[in-house]
């Protein structure tokens, strides 16, 4: 489905360490998490098509409606076939948080339809297994302070003024959780780990979901990302950075969309073509080298499918 379109062929899964597919029930909802491009969504179409059930997006980046090719949502032919939630419903220029996702699944449950909840960005999947916080959200002023900030001083002054226990643990090196981290002590005077550690009861808790945790060879993994880079170049993915390009704004969260920066440089004559591709692909690997990183450190006991 949408993440082995164009030149992305479906590899053999082989279930390990109790992730056997041909156990889950058809009535617990399901947990998918994985690294970007490891065949998640492919998966949950296949269990949706053969045991029933909605697929709910857990990818921060694929809420946004001006971004479907280069975020690998779902096709339109993939969302007419089965039914699909949150994905593509959000305005590129609004905010979105783990706050509102996790309000937006808790009015999905008892709908009729048991889950099929699929992606990778770790802090839905913890939030939503493990309980959020209920911090205060962050007034527009503070936001443009920390935009200032980080726009100015880089992302070492954002982490300046972040309290140590926070420090110890978000990554330091993600822009987003540092700023998140930097407006939550600015507007509420405590730091972020303070709050985590006041953290009411989830909303799934891990018994009640079927986890399934795709577990990726680097190297394979590596070359899949690369190839559908080139496959959404193919699928028109600068002409739809072009068709964005009007409001693009760098601090808006939908921008963080791996590839869109690239791909604006591009088109605004400061790269070559050939450049911003090869720095998007780098960056997605980075990305999903973090990815394998947080799910090793926080799901190390979840059933896994190994690929290839």
């Amino acid at each position: 489905m949408s993440e082995n379109r164009g030149r992305i062929n479906r590899p053999r899964m082989r279930a390990s360490s109790g992730g056997d597919m041909r156990g889950l029930s058809a009535e617990r909802p399901v947990l998918i998490a994985g690294p970007t491009a490891s065949g998640k969504s492919a998966l949950a179409a296949e269990i949706a098509a053969t045991q029933g059930g909605v697929i709910v997006n857990a990818d921060a980046l694929q809420v946004y409606g001006c971004w479907h090719i280069l975020t690998a949502r779902p096709t339109v032919a993939d969302e007419a076939a089965l039914p699909h939630a949150l994905y593509g419903h959000v305005p590129c220029d609004a905010d979105w948080s783990v706050g509102h996702w996790l309000r937006a699944v808790a009015g999905l449950i008892g709908g009729g339809q048991r889950l099929i909840l699929v992606g990778g960005t770790g802090l839905y999947l913890s939030a939503l297994t493990e309980g959020l916080a209920d911090i205060p959200p962050t007034p527009p002023e503070v936001r443009a302070e920390a935009d200032a900030i980080l726009r100015d001083g880089g992302l070492e002054a954002l982490i300046a003024g972040v309290d140590a226990a926070t420090l110890a643990r978000i990554d330091r090196a993600n822009p987003a959780r540092v700023q998140r981290a930097w407006e939550v002590r600015r507007t509420t005077g405590r730091g972020l780990a303070d709050w985590q550690a006041r953290t009411g009861p989830p909303l799934l808790a891990r018994a009640q979901l079927q986890p399934l945790l795709f577990d990726c060879d680097r190297d394979w993994l590596a070359d899949r990302i690369d190839r559908r880079f080139l496959a959404m170049m193919d699928q028109g993915a600068l002409d739809e950075v072009r068709a964005n390009l009007p409001g693009w704004t760098p601090t808006h969260p939908s921008a963080r969309a791996i590839g869109a920066a690239e791909l604006v440089a591009h088109l605004r004559g400061q790269l070559p073509l050939d450049q911003a591709i090869a720095r998007a692909q780098a960056a997605t690997r980075q990305y999903a080298k973090r990815q394998r990183t947080w799910f090793r450190a926080r799901m190390g006991d979840w059933p896994r499918i190994a690929r290839p």
